[in-house]
């Protein structure tokens, strides 16, 4: 099992929930984060409009999802079909392997070694 974590513009999460959904993906969950890199940064007004800053860190959205081992390459296929390449503000993909998961509803465990 594969813990798939992807960092996105905050407008791309209906694209990447509708992969997700007709790959047959179970669940997903979303935070809205913040972070710095190397996304170019533009200026923001402050107060009247007279001053002006650039942000340190920039917004995104993190999506984590678990998957079998065998849907992983087919989802990060299609994402990174929708995602334009070629920019460094576009995103990223991690994925992790899973020990064990804990299902707390159903007090059971799903072993993947």
């Amino acid at each position: 099992m594969k813990k798939l974590e992807v960092i996105i513009p905050h407008e791309r999460l209906v694209e990447i929930n509708t992969i997700l959904h007709k790959r047959g993906a179970s669940g997903m969950t979303f935070y809205d984060v913040k972070g710095r890199g190397r996304m170019k940064k533009e200026s923001v007004s402050v107060g009247r409009g007279a001053t002006r800053y650039v942000p340190e860190f920039g917004s995104w959205t993190k999506i984590e999802v678990l998957l079998p081992d065998s849907k992983v390459k087919p989802i990060v296929d299609d994402i990174m079909k929708v995602m334009k390449a070629g920019s460094a503000c576009d995103g990223k993909i991690v994925i992790c392997n899973v020990i064990a998961v804990y299902d707390t509803a159903t007090l059971s465990q799903n072993r993947t070694s």
